[in-house]
């Protein structure tokens, strides 16, 4: 763990282990700002209005990885985090630690901790505390700003002959401006895959009940995969997502949910993630998906 300089903020810090580096900003957040192998592309993208932006009251997506709470609400959702953001590094646990103040907005404390786990994976536990008197439903969201002209990756159920299935398996959700005929979807029989396109003149997003609990992105020789759980029968947020995809001109969101419940005051709930980082060219279709990406999966650890 060293303190750097990154992106015009002065005060980041930077945690390597093996081949991987992160990097996360304490001035504004909190933020996971930077995530690639040492000296490599950077998985996630960057709001080049954004760097070194501190203070203020609008919001600002800077990107990088960052800790919202659902359903998505105009007010509640983007209430700014361009404020200073306390940490602990723990040597022992190997472990870093950020503590966003209370949102004025929404008396809700956010906290992201990350370890570098020694099979060479990062774990990444979002929480959510409730400083109210009274109890606040929501649910907990990460959110990873992946960088342009990438691909995500995510699967779909195993497919199986009717009759023999006669139930449904999962949801598939659609927000007002998706388009399924947008040329940046496939929806393919073992995969859906979203295309990030700088030149793209509009939105898109999709949500579905992900019980295999893997979402991926492929950059230029890079494979980024993100783990996490799934609980069935719990309530998610948007129709029952647990994963949601979202593009636009300027970036690529791969997204996790964790189920909706009622926080009592002073209670807490957290949602994590594993992060893995591999080197792989993955092609469009899905048996190239299969060959080179499976076996990658194979090597990762859920919850």
């Amino acid at each position: 763990m060293e303190k750097v300089t990154y992106g015009g903020w002065k005060d980041c810090i930077r945690l390597t282990m093996g081949e991987l580096e992160l990097i996360a900003t304490t001035e504004v957040g909190p933020r996971i700002i930077r995530f690639g192998f040492t000296g490599g592309q950077n998985m996630f993208g960057e709001m080049d209005g954004d760097r070194g932006q501190t203070r203020g009251e609008s919001w600002r997506l800077y990107g990088g990885h960052r800790l919202w709470h659902a359903p998505e609400h105009p007010k509640r959702t983007y209430s700014p985090d361009n404020s200073p953001v306390p940490y602990q590094w723990s040597e022992a646990k190997n472990t870093l630690t950020l503590t966003q103040p209370v949102e004025p907005e929404t008396g809700i404390q956010k906290e992201i901790s990350i370890t570098f786990e020694p099979e060479g994976s990062v774990l990444v536990t979002h929480r959510l505390t409730n400083t109210n008197l009274w109890a606040v439903e929501l649910a907990p969201w990460a959110l990873s700003v992946m960088a342009k002209s990438g691909r995500a990756i995510i699967p779909q159920e195993d497919p199986r002959p009717h009759p023999d299935s006669l139930l449904p398996v999962r949801p598939v959700v659609l927000w007002a401006y998706t388009d399924m005929q947008d040329p940046r979807w496939t929806w393919g029989t073992k995969y859906i895959q979203l295309t990030q396109d700088p030149n793209a003149k509009s939105s898109q997003k999709a949500g579905i009940a992900n019980t295999k609990v893997w979402a991926a992105y492929a950059l230029k020789g890079d494979l980024f995969v993100k783990r996490y759980a799934y609980q069935a029968g719990a309530a998610y947020p948007d129709f029952g997502s647990n994963t949601e995809l979202y593009t636009d001109a300027n970036i690529l969101e791969v997204e996790t949910l964790g189920p909706l419940s009622s926080l009592p005051p002073q209670g807490s709930v957290i949602h994590q993630e594993r992060w893995y980082l591999f080197k792989a060219s993955v092609g469009s279709t899905e048996a190239e998906i299969d060959s080179a990406v499976l076996p990658l999966i194979a090597k990762t650890k859920g919850f």
